[in-house]
């Protein structure tokens, strides 16, 4: 093949204005030093208003079947969002099977102290003492005859539910099966009614059950699906900030090391600072929310702007022998287009999430795309300034085993060269061994798999829904068509659904898949018979919304014409379990509305719902158009690529090494059985948008050696041994930086920076032995 050392015309054209641009950052630094560092101070200020937004159902689509059904659940009962407090009371019942008086004294002022606290609806508590309560009963009795009025009056005067009777109607909800546990039910107020933020009252809720217990000598366990909503954004935002924090230490302390400059370590702080402070202060201004999906953008920030300025500290080092300033200069000129086309490349493949319709995740491509791009902006105007500040002698890195990496690196080039179709073979085989392993992933809807085994909502957990417990801490519900008004009739059928629910899914020792079924048709059965007054049906109905007040209203809306059936079901479910328990137990209402209520309410469906469900989907909900947004990613940073080298090959080859992390990361967890959590769920769009600026840097490093001259294998050479070496100092300073994500209590986080850290390995093996590999058979003659 001929060389043609002489560039373009076009070249010549982007070299002169790369040069006029570098000399200017580096001119006007005096002012664009100092004028970061003001917008940094006022970005930082604006950013602290920035808000976290904690709502479940923001996490699906506004048009999502589960989301719709949960929704209208809330607006016709009310929402289920309960914080249930379990505890062991080994005097709960006396000797003849009631509660016992001390028993009801600490219920009584465990419940007193709750109702102190803001948030909580207080007419829906129930516990056994408030269960139990004698209630005035206000009935007609002319049916009854005159002779027995008196004594049916004394009767009803001081009605109270036999507590046997009770304890039945409420075990495995205010009363475990060992009849020792007991449990006070707690409903939440909309957060839009509550006085106090929801992360406050349950936070309280915590310290009166903590001080209480130790009053009483009882440990007292918080559970809820509310509270592990909680938890798991309490977890994402304050472990994110420390994490960040300390990983930002970290990542200093290692660039110190490999760098051996105070100044190139101060350098990528700063940019990775002021980039979040500025995109914290646009959200701000822009009236938009960081969610759980965003808690990633300091991390991926940290990535983005560690990478750039590490490339420009090892090509700065290298002219360590001209004077910093026009070091520096030249450094600008040949290192910028690349970082613009990184940067730029970079904010396509995070806008594809952009496509999503999941507001928190297009919200997150918004983030992202626009700190990307304001990574670039921070670079240009911080780095020359502080460079070159005070002493610039000083500026120059020098790093540890910089030579002595460089040799290593220009000798796995010559064998690379050498072994061209092994490296290839071997890079398929990988990929193709990977790839198998996409058939075996899983999805994880146990939501206490969030969470390390130490954290208080575990612990709760493991307690309460012990079968001789409560057997389960997961509210849901099956609700269908009612009457306006209840007949005896209608409540039959309601008891065969009642009946074929408990048959199929419940046991006895509660060791079933649903711990507790609870129906209106179960509050009816359990009313005595009293001669005269509840053998009529609408009588019994009476009694019951009299001793029971809240029971009736909670499972039916008369208005609305809907009926439901509550389901308690244990939230520590293998993966997959809790789909499939939600499936068979739609159809087998769906069936039982087909066959007892189709005549009157044709076409009429059986809903599964609630927090249970809701969470349960919650991981499917963020899958479900991360395919499309990977797609997209792809043809994206394809364009940019071909937008930058003007070259369709390279642009396919800068493509390749950077889908080889994402099959290598995602195969092996579907190899090793490690389930899709929350932060693992946009993985290969994130991940695609890390690995690509080292390709860019590599190709644009191939190419300028080219043009000085070199042929094709000595180019590799060369661009092994400089940018090469900026791609490994980058990458051990990240995954050292990553590593501390090892700690968080959150365990998709864990997972997120062990994930992250494979997939930069992943790209940096991809860019440093594929690329190579590619580029030298697509390499032709410059011109």
């Amino acid at each position: 093949m001929s060389e043609n050392t002489s560039p373009s015309p076009e070249e010549t054209s982007k070299k002169n204005r790369s040069e006029r641009l570098a000399t200017g950052l580096v001119r006007w630094r005096h002012v664009l030093f100092p004028v970061a560092l003001i917008c940094l101070g006022v970005g930082w200020w604006i950013g602290r208003e920035l808000e976290f937004d904690r709502r479940i159902e923001s996490l699906y689509a506004a048009d999502d079947p589960v989301l719709q059904q949960y929704r209208e659940s809330k607006t016709l009962f009310g929402g289920d969002e309960f914080v249930i407090v379990a505890f062991d009371e080994p005097d709960l019942l006396n000797k003849h099977g009631n509660l016992s008086g001390p028993a009801r004294d600490r219920l009584d002022t465990l419940r007193d102290r709750f109702h102190d606290i803001p948030g909580i609806n207080t007419n829906s508590t129930q516990d056994l003492s408030s269960a139990s309560a004698a209630r005035k009963i206000e009935i007609d009795l002319s049916a009854v005859p005159e002779f027995f009025r008196p004594l049916t009056e004394k009767i009803l005067s001081e009605y109270e539910l036999p507590q046997n009777i009770l304890h039945d109607l409420m075990r495995g909800v205010l009363i475990g099966r060992n009849d020792e546990t007991t449990a006070m039910v707690l409903r939440l107020q909309p957060e839009t009614e509550a006085e106090i933020p929801r992360a406050e009252t349950i936070a309280r809720i915590r310290r009166v059950a903590e001080e209480t217990g130790t009053e009483f000598e009882r440990e007292m366990f918080i559970v809820g699906e509310p509270v592990q909503v909680l938890d798991m954004f309490r977890y994402v935002e304050d472990d994110g900030q420390i994490l960040f924090t300390v990983s930002l230490a970290l990542l200093a302390f290692v660039l110190l090391i490999l760098l051996r400059s105070v100044r190139w370590v101060a350098l990528p702080v700063l940019i990775v600072v002021v980039t979040i402070a500025w995109t914290q202060a646009i959200l701000v201004l822009a009236n938009a929310q960081l969610s759980m999906v965003s808690s990633m953008l300091n991390s991926l920030v940290t990535i983005i702007g560690v990478a750039t300025v590490m490339h420009l500290a090892v090509h700065f080092r290298d002219r360590h022998l001209e004077d910093p300033e026009t070091a520096l200069r030249k450094t600008l000129a040949e290192k910028l287009p690349p970082i613009m086309w990184t940067c730029l490349t970079t904010a396509a493949g995070f806008a594809a999430l952009l496509a999503s319709h999941i507001t928190p995740v297009r919200s997150f491509g918004m983030m992202m795309t626009l700190a990307t791009v304001l990574v670039l902006v921070a670079v240009a105007s911080t780095l020359p300034g502080g460079v070159l500040l005070d002493d610039p002698q000083e500026a120059a890195p020098q790093g540890i085993s910089g030579r002595r990496l460089s040799r290593r690196l220009t000798a796995a080039t010559d064998w690379t060269i050498r072994n061209r179709i092994a490296i290839l073979v071997a890079f398929v085989a990988i990929t193709t061994f990977c790839g198998f392993g996409f058939f075996h992933l899983k999805v994880e809807t146990d939501f206490s798999k969030n969470f390390r085994d130490d954290s208080p909502i575990v612990r709760g957990l493991n307690f309460a829904e012990t079968p001789e417990r409560l057997g389960g801490a997961g509210t849901w519900e099956v609700n269908f068509p009612a009457p306006q008004t209840l007949s005896e009739d209608y409540m039959s059928r309601v008891e065969i659904l009642t009946t074929q629910l408990r048959e199929q899914f419940t046991n006895d020792d509660g060791t079933g898949e649903i711990s507790k079924v609870l129906s209106v048709s179960d509050g009816l059965n359990k009313v005595p018979r009293i001669p005269s007054v509840t053998d009529d049906f609408d009588q019994k109905l009476s009694i019951l919304k009299q001793v029971q007040p809240e029971f009736i209203p909670t499972l039916y809306n008369s208005e609305a014409g809907r009926m439901r059936i509550i389901l308690r079901a244990p939230e520590r479910q293998p993966a997959g379990a809790k789909l499939d328990l939600i499936r068979r137990v739609r159809d087998v209402s769906q069936v039982w509305v087909d066959e007892q209520l189709a005549e009157q309410y044709p076409n009429a469906k059986a809903k599964t719902t609630g927090l249970f469900v809701l969470l349960a989907f919650l991981i499917q909900s963020l899958l479900s158009d991360q395919v499309t947004s990977f797609l997209l990613a792809v043809m994206g940073i394809g364009l940019m690529m071909l937008l930058a080298f003007r070259d369709w090959r390279t642009a396919l080859v800068a493509v390749a090494p950077n889908i080889f992390p994402i099959v290598f990361v995602i195969g092996l967890m579907g190899w090793m059985g490690l389930p899709i959590n929350i932060a693992t769920a946009m993985i290969a769009s994130v991940s695609i948008g890390l690995t690509v600026d080292s390709s860019i840097h590599y190709i644009s490093g191939f190419r300028t050696a080219r043009a000085s001259g070199l042929d094709r294998d000595a180019a590799l050479r060369e661009t092994h041994a400089s940018v090469g070496r900026a791609l490994v100092y980058a990458n051990l300073a990240l995954i050292a930086g990553f590593s501390v994500l090892t700690l968080s209590h959150f365990i998709p986080l864990v997972y997120f920076g062990i994930l992250v850290s494979l997939a930069m390995l992943g790209g940096l093996a991809g860019n440093l032995l594929l690329l190579p590999v590619l580029l030298g058979w697509t390499d032709r003659e410059l011109t």
